[in-house]
């Protein structure tokens, strides 16, 4: 065999093997650079969803042990409790009008983020967005991966109290050896679920929201009926850490957007693919805004109102001050010595902690990551796949590592909010405002010239230079607050109302831009989808032997 027929034999062995780990396609949609069917509007036969699957859906945003440790960092700026409680409302509502706002256009034109930001930043221009809040995602779903398997170990110690007292450590002495296992147990569970459909999920996630709410109402119960009160917190006094009361209210209300921040674009995720098929014959056409409006502020709020409260009462009973559920747990099990009574309700409580953690890390992490994945490499790689390497890089990036050196760490990853505020104000001035809600969908799966979206080399200068003016004015105050914690100047005050300014100021600057230098063919499209646009026919390929991959 010559030369050139050996290495003719190896590229059409690796042809062969490339065409084999494609990811499975629908007929009339072929995986290309660009497009596969994940991320084109889910076919009508897929959306499974009814009103009360979107309500459901959003309680998993809400209860959850993000929303219950919120008040954390509300009293942190010095509030007081019930100051707390109004910065919650207050920041709940506006959050919900926000995640109206970004899902809009995947209410109507069932896309995603990843597939929103061709048409704002240029079919390639788009891969910087989707590749940067991928990245961040990571060290997220790390950090919830690891409160989950904590919860698994609260649980399995509640039936096994020796489990519960294992004091031996990994890692140099900063994660203990049970709740590894808890985290390994917790992935095991999290990689089964992911198996199943994003239209077939309602079930689980109404396990993990009835769970969950009765471990909050358990709690809350317990904590009311030993204290008659709701404990110390709420008979302290504020004080301000800078500046008065006002600005103290102002702090932890963009706290809670930008805590949050990840949500506000993730409904463009979840419209098109979790949430974009609701029936039109229900008796409102608009399930997903009346959600967005109402169960996830609601939902957010009473979860950290909970926390609030059981947090303070269980000061009171322990003498500690407890924010994470599953620690307050595990402390009332040797509170109690081991009480076979109490291991009970800490068992179930546990569990409901841990459906939680995996209800939240599908519905924040998995589908958006997955998505953005997909968007990067959409020939071999969909949502599912996309989620399996999340948990593969969450768990490499050793969330108990930064968590135990969380002073700057987690500053700085806090801090990334401040980009993701500009993201959103850039999508909302292009579709609301330069676009008027008109777009031509089937464009933003077009790669080169032919594509409206196509702009110059792929790329819509407008977008970036919009995104860096809102995002210049808070990055002074992230590196001063990441060197020093106690620094107070304009620049740290700016940091802290981070969302507000990075919002409004891409939102206004791409909006002028356009205005100045408009971009060519806006109002080329429709201001819905349509059905027929993806519906074309075509010769699927196998999909049993596309499933084994």
């Amino acid at each position: 065999m010559t030369n050139s027929e050996d290495a003719g034999l190896h590229q059409s062995r690796w042809r062969k093997f490339l065409q084999y780990i494609e990811v499975p396609t629908d007929p009339g949609v072929p995986n290309t650079p660009w497009v596969n069917r994940d991320l084109i509007p889910m076919p009508k036969e897929r959306r499974t969803y009814k009103i009360w699957s979107y309500f459901i859906y959003w309680c998993i945003s809400g209860f959850c042990t993000a929303g219950y440790t919120t008040g954390s960092t509300l009293l942190a700026y010095g509030l007081d409790a019930r100051q707390a409680i109004v910065s919650l409302v207050i920041g709940g509502l506006l959050l919900g009008v926000l995640c109206v706002a970004c899902g809009w256009m995947g209410e109507r034109h069932h896309i995603g983020f990843t597939v929103a930001c061709r048409f704002s930043w240029g079919v390639r221009g788009a891969y910087f967005p989707v590749i940067f809040r991928a990245f961040v995602i990571i060290f997220w779903d790390g950090l919830q991966a690891y409160w989950g398997g904590q919860a698994v170990a609260v649980t399995i110690g509640a039936i096994i109290p020796g489990f519960a007292h294992m004091k031996q450590t990994l890692a140099g002495g900063t994660l203990f050896t049970k709740d590894f296992i808890g985290m390994i147990i917790y992935y095991v569970i999290f990689i089964a679920i992911m198996r199943i459909p994003p239209e077939r999920l309602q079930r689980p996630f109404i396990v993990s929201s009835v769970m969950f709410c009765g471990t909050l109402i358990g709690l809350l119960a317990w904590a009311v009926s030993n204290t008659h009160s709701g404990g110390p917190l709420f008979r302290e006094q504020a004080s301000p850490v800078h500046g008065g009361t006002g600005w103290a209210m102002l702090f932890g209300i963009t706290a809670i957007l930008g805590a949050w921040c990840e949500t506000v674009l993730s409904p463009l995720a979840r419209a098109s693919n979790i949430c974009n098929g609701y029936d039109k014959k229900e008796w409102c056409d608009h399930a997903p805004t009346l959600s967005q409006l109402i169960a996830a502020p609601f939902c957010i709020i009473v979860c950290a109102t909970i926390g609030i409260i059981v947090t303070s009462c269980a000061q009171e009973i322990v003498g500690s001050l407890i924010w994470e559920p599953f620690l307050l747990l595990a402390t009332l099990q040797d509170y109690y010595n081991d009480s076979p009574r109490v291991r009970v309700a800490i068992f179930f409580a546990g569990l409901g902690c841990a459906c939680a953690q995996v209800g939240i890390n599908i519905v924040f992490n998995s589908v958006s990551a997955g998505m953005d994945l997909s968007g990067v490499v959409p020939r071999y790689i969909n949502i599912r796949r996309g989620a399996y390497l999340l948990t593969f890089l969450g768990l490499a990036s050793n969330p108990w590592q930064y968590l135990s050196k969380a002073s700057t760490f987690l500053t700085v990853i806090s801090g990334f909010g401040i980009f993701f505020a500009p993201f959103s104000g850039i999508l909302l001035a292009d579709y609301f405002v330069v676009r008027r809600c008109v777009i031509k969908l089937e464009d933003c799966y077009i790669g080169d010239k032919r594509s409206i979206y196509w702009y110059r080399n792929g790329v819509h200068w407008r977008a970036p230079l919009a995104w860096v003016l809102g995002v210049f004015p808070t990055v002074p105050g992230l590196i001063m607050t990441t060197l020093d914690a106690t620094a107070w100047n304009v620049w740290v005050r700016i940091f802290h109302i981070a969302f507000f300014v990075g919002l409004l100021i891409s939102f206004v600057t791409f909006s002028v831009i356009c205005w100045v230098s408009p971009p060519g063919n806006v109002g080329v499209g429709v201001s819905y989808h349509e059905e027929s646009s993806f519906e074309e026919e075509g010769d699927p390929e196998t999909e049993e032997k596309k499933e084994l991959v």
